[in-house]
């Protein structure tokens, strides 16, 4: 009778102990972060979103002092990247919440979040779960100098995420809603403006990650501005006026003229483009127009042929319309 009493004491400490273990692994506030990790993981963004305590409300991220207006464009498979390596190290409970800190790799960065969860009933004999805070973030992205970029290599349009749809300020930043944790790498690249990757790496429940980032213009882009200035300019060259209208150039006689004047560009300018809040600018740069005119003189009624270069800067505005084209105002003054 010892032996057997000895022998279901065994039996019950290892069917206690095998408790103990499928709890942990399957049932327990860590087992409950990891499983959300892991749909992260595999990229499965409709399963990490109904994990019970991720989905927000408006109300919630109100609370939480972020912008209600939030865009859910990047909760989808296409914008998500990997998250591998993923290891509890610590859990700690906090009455009714338990913190559950995990350490991972989001790419070639590594992280470290701290969940909050709490109880939410019972599933049978097993304990049910949440996440107390949401463990969803809020990119606050500014792209200036580009309407559209990327997220992961998805793309997005500002028009599209903002609540302001096509009348969206192109300066304004953009509220995106984003996993935790999460790596997203942001960039430009349209035939007007470019930029490298960012890489953002969100790892705090519910919290605000602003980023800016300001896009370069293309050298396709540069060209084409070159080639609408100097457009520009030959066109002003060809009015026979001393003072071509809307043109940066232009000279004055004290005598009279005896025939139309004639212009030729003898100096192109050398364009550049720099980033000017949500559009662009052409820095002043130097240029030279030459003008040939016959002059009569008032005293005498002499004619002499005047040929002279007349030294002008260029400069301009840039911007980009809705349908991503550019409208471009050239000005510009004598030297």
């Amino acid at each position: 009778m010892t032996i057997l009493g000895v022998v279901g004491l065994l039996l019950v400490a290892a069917l206690g102990a095998g408790a103990a273990a499928a709890y942990r692994e399957l049932y327990s506030p860590r087992a409950f972060v990891l499983h959300y990790i892991d749909l992260l993981h595999d990229r499965r963004a409709t399963d990490a979103l109904a994990v019970p305590g991720v989905a927000v409300d408006s109300v919630e991220l109100e609370k939480a002092g972020l912008p209600a207006t939030a865009s859910e464009a990047l909760l989808r498979t296409d914008a998500l990247q990997t998250i591998s390596d993923a290891l509890v190290t610590n859990e700690v409970a906090d009455g009714d919440v338990t913190r559950v800190t995990v350490d991972y790799r989001a790419g070639s960065y590594t992280g470290r979040t701290t969940f909050a969860v709490r109880q939410d009933g019972w599933i049978g004999v097993v304990p049910r779960w949440r996440f107390d805070v949401s463990p969803l973030a809020v990119v606050d992205l500014t792209v200036r100098g580009s309407m559209q970029f990327s997220v992961n290599d998805f793309e997005i349009d500002k028009r599209q995420v903002s609540m302001d749809g096509a009348d969206a300020d192109p300066s304004a930043a953009v509220p995106l809603l984003v996993f935790s944790p999460g790596l997203y790498s942001v960039a430009v690249d349209t035939a007007i403006s470019a930029t490298p990757g960012v890489a953002i790496l969100a790892d705090s429940p519910l919290t605000d990650v602003p980023v800016e980032i300001q896009a370069e213009p293309t050298e396709q882009f540069v060209s084409v501005v070159q080639q609408r200035v100097e457009g520009f300019l030959t066109t002003c060259a060809e009015q026979r006026v001393l003072q071509p209208t809307g043109c940066p150039f232009g000279f004055t006689v004290r005598n009279r003229i005896d025939d139309a004047p004639t212009w030729s560009i003898s100096q192109q300018p050398t364009v550049s483009v720099l980033p000017d809040g949500a559009g662009w600018r052409i820095p002043s740069a130097r240029a030279v127009a030459h003008i040939e005119v016959d002059v009569r003189s008032i005293f005498d009624g002499s004619v002499r042929t005047v040929e002279e270069d007349v030294p002008f800067t260029v400069d301009g505005q840039i911007s980009v319309q809705p349908d991503g084209s550019a409208s471009i105002t050239i000005g510009g003054s004598l030297d």
